[in-house]
């Protein structure tokens, strides 16, 4: 599989957190842990996706490890990058500095000699080139999909080389988190391996393992130094009710989960303590339409329906103002990517425009006869939306444009499925139109990659897992996307971004509708040094790479 594989699973254990909440706890959790406190030096942690299983295999998105984030407080990255600062330059970490080549061909890493794993071994450049080789014969470790060609040890550096550019995946790269060759070599089968005893070269160790609660304790030998976190405590909750039970009575320190009224379930139960902060990064959530359908295919529907969208509505009524609003057409989500707006979009809003759409509709032959319309062929436009029921931001968010679309006299049904079946829907184009995310990266590319590359397109019927569920297919788009994952000058790849922005805007293969966030639920009552919006040092979700970051910054609040 390939990067898309990897968010979409992080994607999906986000979206089926977004269920509504039930009134009271889950008796299922009886035994979580209590509430931590700086003077034991306890930190909990926890998320709603119900029991784990004893796995810490820190390459599958599917482990405990992955899914609770405690793989990266075990597993270190060569460097540290951040989804909401994609234009900062990554903190060195594994590695003290690295150098692409201007083709973004060749990266060579100069590693840290003080790094050492858990065990006292000493980490070396034998153990990165053991872990890029690793992910080069196993495809399903590889959860970015990068094509790694060449690996070379020169002394302390370590040499990746590849056959085409990696400017796209610079970051994924960079961010590799690296694995013991003493452990890992003498694994007969690396994709299924449990790794139960996890040796890093983290700050914390597994101690003890439950399907409800996993421990980690500090490694008093950390290479960094000692920390003041001792001991980090992940508990998982059946759903959404017990998880924000558990943080609005202070059991649960850090976490995130989706709160339709987050304000008098989290924030009064303890102002002066209860905070969060949900950023977005260059992720989207949009309505994807089927442009293999008719009408769909026609790019004026898309582009009225895109411009009669009220993205405000979705974000207060929806999202609760937690997913944070796009505000530009492009779908490009601000301020995360707004060195990437193109010059003709800078100003441009997504205020609704019923006036402007009928005139669009009106152009392409498009008639509004007894409030409803008329494709150009005189038919009446009407549509199924479709999405999980129990997913209620997407719910919602459906029927508000459903009433939206009716302004322009569109009907529109929403038909709710499992998401199982919903899944397999999606994949292989048997749909009008849904919600659904798009992945991310450092730059708004892996998110338009993901909507409009034709090299992804399959036909109706054969399962799309990589992306243009959409089956969107423009040469122009397509080469756009080649162009900038290839060029070798910033001019070059200005050129491409801007053209798939226009596509974006003038095409809408997707509407988009919310920026996904990278957010977190937090408690300064025992640890302060958060991550705020005035202090973006790091991204606050605890499943993201930089969370480590994070541990390593937090004091006692006393």
């Amino acid at each position: 599989m390939s990067a898309r594989r990897h968010h979409t699973l992080r994607a999906v254990a986000l979206a089926t957190a977004v269920v509504a909440l039930a009134a009271g706890c889950s008796s299922a959790n009886s035994n979580a842990n209590k509430g931590g406190s700086a003077a034991s030096g306890i930190l909990t942690l926890g998320k709603p996706d119900g029991p784990q299983t004893n796995n810490s295999n820190p390459f599958l998105s599917t482990s405990a490890g992955a899914t609770l984030g405690y793989r990266y407080m075990i597993y270190e990255p060569l460097a540290m990058t951040s989804q909401i600062r994609p234009a900062d330059k990554a903190d060195p970490w594994l590695a003290t500095s690295w150098k692409w080549d201007l083709n973004f061909t060749k990266v060579t890493f100069t590693l840290d000699d003080k790094a050492k794993w858990a065990d006292g071994k000493p980490l070396t450049a034998e153990d990165v080139a053991f872990t890029f080789n690793l992910l080069k014969k196993h495809p399903a470790l590889n959860g970015n999909g990068i094509a790694f060609g060449g690996v070379e040890v020169q002394g302390k550096k370590v040499v990746l080389t590849f056959d085409d550019s990696q400017y796209v995946n610079q970051n994924k790269i960079i961010q590799q988190f690296i694995v013991p060759k003493h452990i890992w070599e003498g694994v007969k089968n690396p994709e299924t391996w449990p790794n139960r005893t996890p040796v890093g070269s983290g700050p914390y160790k597994l101690k003890t393992f439950t399907p409800q609660t996993t421990t980690l304790t500090a490694t008093p030998t950390y290479w960094k130094g000692a920390t003041k976190v001792k001991e980090l405590r992940y508990s998982t909750y059946n759903d959404n009710s017990a998880a924000t039970t558990a943080l609005a009575g202070g059991k649960l320190e850090w976490s995130f989960v989706f709160m339709p009224n987050y304000k008098q379930l989290y924030i009064a139960k303890d102002p002066k303590n209860h905070k969060l902060w949900f950023p977005s990064g260059l992720g989207i959530h949009g309505l994807w339409f089927n442009t293999a359908r008719k009408p769909f295919d026609n790019p004026a529907l898309r582009k009225a329906m895109a411009m009669v969208v009220d993205r405000n509505a979705i974000y207060t009524q929806a999202e609760a103002t937690l997913y944070p609003e796009i505000t530009n057409p492009t779908g490009i989500p601000l301020p995360a990517g707004k060195s990437f707006i193109a010059p003709e979009y800078k100003n441009a809003t997504t205020k609704p425009d019923v006036e402007g759409a009928k005139k669009i509709l009106d152009k392409a032959g498009f008639t509004l006869s007894g409030g409803v319309l008329k494709d150009p062929s005189g038919k009446p436009v009407k549509l199924t939306f479709t999405d999980p029921a129990g997913w209620n931001d997407y719910i919602t968010g459906l029927a508000i444009i459903k009433d939206n679309i009716k302004k322009l006299g569109i009907e529109a049904k929403v038909k709710t499925q499992t998401a199982e079946a919903w899944g397999a829907d999606v994949a292989n184009g048997n749909f009008d139109a849904t919600l659904h995310w798009t992945n991310s990266g450092a730059t708004p590319y892996d998110m338009y990659q993901n909507i409009m590359d034709g090299a992804l397109l399959q036909p109706i019927g054969k399962a799309s897992q990589l992306g243009n569920f959409g089956r969107f297919k423009n040469t122009e788009a397509t080469e756009a996307l080649k162009d900038f994952a290839s060029a070798t000058t910033d001019t070059a790849r200005i050129t491409a971004m801007n053209t798939l922005q226009k596509i974006m805007v003038e095409q809408a293969p997707m509407i988009p509708t919310a920026a996904a966030p990278i957010g977190a639920e937090y408690s300064t009552k025992n640890w302060v040094g958060w991550p705020t919006e005035a202090d973006p040092y790091a991204d606050p979700q605890h499943t993201q790479p930089s969370s480590l970051e994070v541990v390593l910054k937090l004091k006692p609040s006393k």
